[in-house]
This record gives structure tokens, C-alpha cells and sequence, in this order.
């Protein structure tokens, strides 16, 4: 048992894809001068599990989204995660943190599931603003439809701000990226980590406190940046969402997955 009498989650991040050929306007609002501001990205789901507790965090996207986006499929989701034991077709619950086609895009693979989702991401990605194609076009219909009839068939339920599914979970609205965006606060062994997702794409948004371009609100990211340091032990326990720094600070979780899933409830291998 850990501090406050909760047993810790094992917590897992899969990488799944990946954007390269990146450049600093691409990542960073503004002019920016610093090394590393043109960092590709990397593409990622998160499994935090303890004994027979399994939630998945996002479900990525597939080849059509892929090759749609220009981005590289490294292997399907459903791949990554049984890699850490997890059968999709058997999950009961995936946490959404936003329904933008890289998080959101695979939930038919889900078929038992309960998805955790925020009122004010629902209403956002089928109200008035996706009148805007500027923000409509980090979703992709096809995904949001399927949403919707996962909500018809009974299996969406909706969260208003904070909301704890588990002794040592809790979801806490961030806003900002998109109005619905929320984070993920884990205890694990080594503390309280957050599994920001793209409240921070990137380390050095968060650190250098400049947004990433694809914004709703950027009052709401900044704030974001606050509230996800807040929630989380230490800098070393915010985990940004799709840094590839996270697969080399991290270790893998096991040899045979080297390159693919690290472990996020240890202390990081690589000095920030």
C-alpha cells in the first residue's frame, strides 16, 4: 500500500505513430530560437493497470487517418497494448482526453468499453465551432460519428471537471487545446504523475511556457500549464503528449518492447 493507504498503478506509454520533418512554427506559437524547438512527434496511448483494473488512456488512429495525415502507423494500437497484456476487445474503460482524430480514433476496437469523456469536449466537437474549419480540422467525422453512436448505445459517460474513477485516478478538465481537453492524474510508485496529453505536446511547451499552434483557447493552455504542474509531484512527473523524449527517458517495459512501451511509474533514466 502507498501514501494515503492507495495501492499504485503500474503505467505504461505506447508509442504508436509518429510525425517527422517537423519545424519550429509547427510546434511553438511565436519565434522561437532554442535547439530542440523543431521536434517531431510522437504518437501515444497510456495503459495504467493494477491488478485487474485496466484503463486505457486514448485510442489513437489507424492506417486511412495515417496515410490521410502523412503521418507513420508503427504499429495499431490493439498491437501496442497487448504488448502490455491488454486485450482492447476485453477493456472496460478508455479515458478520452479529447476527441481529436489521433486520441479518439479507434473506438470500435472498444467494444465493451465505457469511454470517460467531458461534457464540454462533446459539445465542442459537435457544436457551433466546428463551423470553423480551422477548428474542425484536427477531428475527423468518421471518429465523431462513431462517438455518437457509442453514446447511443449506452457506453459514454460524461464528466464535469474533476472526477475520480478510482482511488489514485481522477480525471480534471484543462481546456485550452480543445474546451473538453482533460488530464490524468495516476499515483504510482513513484508519486503522483500526470499524464498530460496535449495540455503540453511537447516538453518544451510546458517548460518554456509557449503554446503549441493548435489551440481553442490559449489563456486555457497557459492556465493548463499551471493547473497540470500543480496536480503533479514534480516537473519529472508530468508527462507531455507526444514528446519523443519520453522514449528515451524512460525504460522499456521489457526488452521485447524496446523503442515501443516505457514505463512511467519509474523514476526517468535520462536527466530532463
Amino acid at each position: 500500500m502507498g501514501v494515503q493507504g492507495i495501492s499504485p498503478f503500474e503505467l505504461y506509454a505506447i508509442r504508436y505513430a509518429r510525425h517527422q520533418g517537423r519545424k519550429a512554427e509547427d510546434n511553438y506559437i511565436g519565434s522561437v530560437d532554442f535547439h530542440d524547438a523543431d521536434s517531431d512527434l510522437d504518437y501515444y496511448v497510456w495503459v495504467a493497470r493494477r491488478g485487474d483494473e485496466i484503463y486505457v488512456v486514448d485510442t489513437g488512429f489507424e492506417d486511412a487517418a495515417a496515410r490521410a495525415r502523412g503521418r507513420e502507423l508503427l504499429l495499431p494500437v490493439q498491437e501496442g497494448l497487448a504488448l502490455v497484456g491488454v486485450v482492447a476487445a476485453n477493456v472496460r474503460d478508455v479515458i478520452i482526453t479529447h476527441l481529436h482524430y489521433d486520441h479518439a480514433g479507434t473506438l470500435d476496437r472498444f467494444p465493451q468499453a465505457t469511454f470517460h469523456v467531458q461534457d464540454a469536449e462533446s459539445a465542442y466537437a459537435t457544436g457551433r465551432c466546428m463551423c470553423h474549419p480551422a477548428l474542425r480540422q484536427p477531428f475527423n467525422v468518421e471518429d465523431i460519428v462513431s462517438f455518437v453512436r457509442k453514446l447511443y448505445g449506452g457506453q459514454v459517460k460524461f464528466h464535469r471537471g474533476t472526477a475520480e474513477l478510482a482511488p489514485g485516478l481522477s480525471l480534471h478538465l484543462v481546456g485550452g487545446h480543445t474546451a473538453g481537453l482533460q488530464a490524468v492524474r495516476v499515483w504510482t510508485r513513484r508519486g503522483w504523475v500526470v499524464l498530460a496529453s496535449d495540455a503540453t505536446h511537447l516538453y518544451g511547451n510546458i517548460d518554456r511556457q509557449i503554446p503549441f499552434p493548435v489551440v481553442y483557447n490559449v489563456g486555457d493552455m497557459l492556465e493548463g500549464h499551471r493547473l497540470v504542474h500543480s496536480l503533479a509531484d514534480s516537473p519529472q512527473h508530468v508527462i507531455p503528449g507526444h514528446d519523443p523524449q519520453v522514449m528515451h527517458r524512460y525504460p522499456a517495459a521489457s526488452p521485447e518492447t524496446e523503442g515501443k512501451v516505457v514505463k512511467l511509474d519509474v523514476p526517468p533514466t535520462l536527466p530532463a
